[in-house]
């Protein structure tokens, strides 16, 4: 795959092929819905930990150390970027969250999030897992843009490894949205296809990444802690609270643990 992404000179392509992937993951996880109508709640938050344990690691190992690091060699103060960017980027998907009209699975019509919309429950349900997307692609646009960049701290196979680890996390993402939805009375394809849907933000939001740090090389260091502080966002704001509202507490910390570590593994040893 390292050979493959090479031969490619453009890293916009670069990053529309990894978002791609991330996209297929997802769509992968959707198609559970063809397998079963339900999914047992305790393998659904051990997913979802899996996935705030990915999205953390991915966070610090491929995004905010490569931040600090670019940031003193451009002979910028090497802790601001990384504050400023993380914050704006906290900050950022809190102004989508109160916007963009979203459900978080298993949860009732009444406690739909953001403007208020007459949107049927499976459009909302949708959404909700598109929001923890668009972090992902722009993650995994950036972690490419990065490498175009030519900073030591950024290497092609530490942007496929991030692409790999957003990707298994995606999995149980896809799984969320398809086996509620199925669960509603939607029928299987219907199911998956909005399931699926919600992964197709990270092609568009990867490929804006990329092309905006490559055009602004001095923005890059900002926008990999933009992408952290959205990422981190998502984790602590929904990931992690729905992981551990049934009551697994131990199940979704253990996924979450694994995740972290299979994610650093990744980083380290491929980057």
């Amino acid at each position: 795959m390292i050979k493959f992404m090479e031969s490619l000179n453009s890293p916009v392509l670069q990053a529309l092929i990894a978002t791609l992937f991330t996209w297929f993951v997802t769509a992968l996880g959707a198609g559970m819905v063809f397998f079963f109508k339900t999914i047992s709640r305790k393998i659904l938050d051990g997913m979802l930990g899996f996935a705030g344990g990915v999205m953390i690691a991915a966070s610090f190992w491929s995004l905010l150390a490569p931040a600090i690091d670019l940031s003193r060699d451009m002979g910028i103060i090497p802790w601001l970027p990384a504050v400023v960017g993380f914050l704006c980027g906290g900050i950022f998907l809190r102004i989508v969250d109160v916007i963009l009209p979203h459900l978080h699975p298993g949860d009732p019509m009444s406690e739909a999030e953001g403007i208020k919309t007459t949107w049927k429950k499976s459009i909302l349900l949708v959404l909700a897992i598109t929001l923890h997307n668009i972090p992902e692609g722009l993650a995994v646009g950036v972690a490419f843009g990065a490498v175009a960049s030519g900073i030591g701290s950024a290497s092609l196979p530490g942007a496929i490894a991030l692409a790999i680890g957003i990707g298994l996390q995606n999995f149980p993402e896809g799984t969320a949205v398809s086996v509620p939805l199925r669960r509603e009375g939607l029928s299987r394809f219907k199911s998956f296809f909005y399931g699926q849907l919600s992964g197709i933000v990270e092609p568009i939001a990867g490929v804006l990444g990329a092309t905006v740090v490559l055009l602004i090389r001095p923005l890059l260091p900002y926008a990999l802690s933009f992408a952290a502080g959205a990422m981190i966002f998502v984790v602590v704001e929904e990931v992690v609270p729905e992981s551990q509202s049934s009551g697994n507490t131990h199940v979704a910390t253990i996924g979450a643990m694994l995740g972290f570590a299979i994610m650093m593994l990744l980083d380290v040893a491929l980057g």
